[in-house]
């Protein structure tokens, strides 16, 4: 650790300053900073635009941290005492290397923003407890590789922000329709063709809502709505009309598009 880092960290713990911003400092472990979770007072700690490949478990030290924001580093892992942090309300881990992630995520009982666009996450990347953090009001998954959301997304019932746009999603789950603060759904440039007839009960096509869908092989009928605009797609899925078209296509569902092949600097090893 230089002695510049070093001396903004004791100056940190000595003024008991609750922010601390350690972006673009180089940095490629947190264990080379030796006293920085002995300052249990903050509040805000930014680790963006580093080389940092994990955290170590002794993050969970910081017992007052409501903000941590690890963007543009090279994390593949979570420790599960992220779990732990009883004030983490925002977590941000876009533009990293993560493949899963750790059950004790779940456990974080007070996460209110989560950000982990841009990484390698799928379905199967999720703990099994991740759908409990009903506190979640903004789940970010831009920018990874899902082709489906699970069911339980549901149990999220104080979700107002949902993004899966850029992913390979091909189907969305009826108990999307259960997420009644849901004000924006972004799921733009995805292999869809047809919305279950249960989002039409969000209102999202309303002025104060958002509903980005563009970029998605929609069959006709849908397409043309979309065209129309946001208040047309809702109006329309929630007719009779609409629901034996997206029956029949359940029944007899085509071959959705083939993947895109995505280059992503996240998929690099960084291992030579």
């Amino acid at each position: 650790m230089s002695k510049a880092l070093k001396k903004l960290v004791d100056e940190t713990k000595e003024q008991g300053y609750t922010e601390l911003d350690l972006c673009d400092k180089g940095i490629s472990s947190l264990n080379d900073i030796s006293n920085l979770t002995t300052a249990r007072h903050l509040v805000r700690l930014t680790l963006s635009h580093n080389k940092i490949t994990s955290l170590p478990q002794a993050i969970v030290e910081l017992q007052n941290l409501e903000t941590l924001i690890l963007f543009n580093n090279h994390i593949e892992e979570l420790p599960i005492a992220l779990g732990s942090l009883p004030k983490l309300r925002h977590l941000n881990v876009a533009v990293n290397r993560l493949s899963s992630l750790p059950k004790g995520l779940g456990t974080a009982s007070a996460l209110e923003i989560l950000d982990l666009t841009y990484n390698n996450l799928n379905e199967k990347s999720l703990p099994g407890n991740f759908f409990i953090m009903s506190q979640l009001r903004a789940l970010y998954f831009g920018d990874n590789d899902f082709e489906m959301i699970p069911p339980e997304i549901g149990q999220l019932k104080n979700l107002q922000v949902l993004v899966f746009r850029d992913n390979d999603l091909i189907s969305l789950p009826p108990e999307i329709g259960e997420l009644k603060s849901l004000r924006e759904l972004h799921i733009q440039n995805n292999r869809l063709m047809v919305l279950p007839p249960e989002l039409g009960a969000l209102n999202l096509g309303s002025p104060r809502h958002v509903f980005k869908a563009e970029g998605n092989p929609w069959i006709q009928q849908l397409d043309d709505q979309i065209i129309l605009g946001p208040f047309h797609v809702m109006d329309y899925i929630k007719t009779d009309g609409y629901k034996t078209v997206y029956e029949k296509h359940l029944e007899s569902p085509p071959m959705p598009p083939a993947k895109e092949e995505k280059f992503k600097v996240s998929k690099k090893s960084r291992k030579k």
